[in-house]
């Protein structure tokens, strides 16, 4: 099969990451016995945020600030700016207002409101090690996707560290945007998966990532993940288990659907954990897969079409 145009893959991405965002948008917070009783299996109105079906939240948002700045010719100063511009004057917002916001971000985004010229505005201790920079990631699988790994990690990094400076963050966000380089390039979840646990372990040696952080990895990239029990997957805010619970997804599903529903009905962070699974499930399956009845109600999708378009046209995407 004929791997897909990059404006084609990355459309579906954004779109796959949406609507998932916007499934999970309603029953955020929301406890995984709560889904067990009542799982989400369509998409909902009101609920958690009280906005009507369809609406995607920061997740989304976020990620929209990181192509409109690949669109206008990337500077990591384009992303800072376009990112504070979100929560302070509503860009790339669903309806025209902010409506859920984690607390580092927050606090980040309040560092670059109050002086302009900081950029890299994210903490850097051990709490700063939530979702919030790996929800938006993904655009980046579609920017310099050839230069060394050692100049994309320094331009995730300082990609990260806009919100969330920890290295973790960091290693979290690359090891996701592996997998959706090996899915871009027409592998299916599990190959790209195994590739994933193949080279990372020489990726982390060659980029000096701490001992003891690369060992925060592991269960990730001892192939085994998607051999682990539901039970063992958790679906809060911290970034690792957003990792573990996408890939754990992805590896155990074989439709988006599926797999989208899957993740929000892990509970807790919902919109979140659907939106980084959603992100490599529109990769992995394309445009068509998502349920047309989803993508109807979804907030701006012309929008966003029209966004991937642009970016693609840009200088480095490919």
């Amino acid at each position: 099969m004929p791997i897909a145009s990059p404006e084609t893959q990355l459309r579906a991405a954004l779109l796959g990451l949406a609507v998932a965002d916007a499934l999970g948008v309603p029953v955020e917070f929301q406890s995984r016995a709560a889904r067990r009783l009542d799982p989400v299996v369509h998409m909902r109105e009101y609920g958690t945020h009280n906005q009507p079906a369809g609406t995607w939240s920061d997740d989304a948002s976020l990620t929209f600030c990181l192509v409109q700045a690949l669109a206008d010719g990337f500077t990591l100063a384009k992303v800072a700016e376009y990112s504070r511009r979100w929560y302070y004057e509503q860009l790339w917002t669903p309806r025209g207002s902010v409506f859920d916001i984690g607390i580092t971000t927050r606090e980040a985004l309040s560092r670059l409101q109050a002086d302009g010229d900081l950029i890299l505005a994210g903490g850097t201790d051990e709490y700063s090690n939530g979702n919030g920079a790996l929800m938006r990631i993904l655009p980046l699988a579609f920017y310099q996707v050839d230069a060394p790994l050692k100049e994309r990690f320094r331009l995730i990094h300082d990609v990260s560290a806009i919100t969330h400076g920890h290295i973790r963050s960091a290693v979290a966000c690359l090891l996701y945007l592996e997998m959706a380089r090996y899915l871009r390039a027409g592998q299916s979840p599990a190959a790209a998966y195994a590739e994933m646990c193949r080279q990372a372990p020489a990726q982390l040696y060659e980029l000096k990532i701490p001992a003891h952080e690369a060992d925060k990895f592991e269960r990730i990239l001892s192939g085994r993940l998607p051999d682990i029990s539901a039970t063992a997957v958790d679906s809060g805010g911290y970034v690792m288990h957003t990792l573990e619970a996408a890939l754990w997804c992805l590896l155990r599903y074989e439709t988006y659907a599926e797999t989208v529903l899957a993740a929000v009905n892990l509970g807790d962070d919902t919109d979140t954990t659907g939106a980084v699974t959603g992100g490599l499930a529109g990769l992995c399956y394309g445009e068509d897969a998502i349920p047309p009845e989803w993508l109807a109600v979804l907030a701006r999708r012309a929008d966003i079409e029209a966004l991937a378009a642009a970016a693609t046209q840009g200088a480095g995407i490919s």
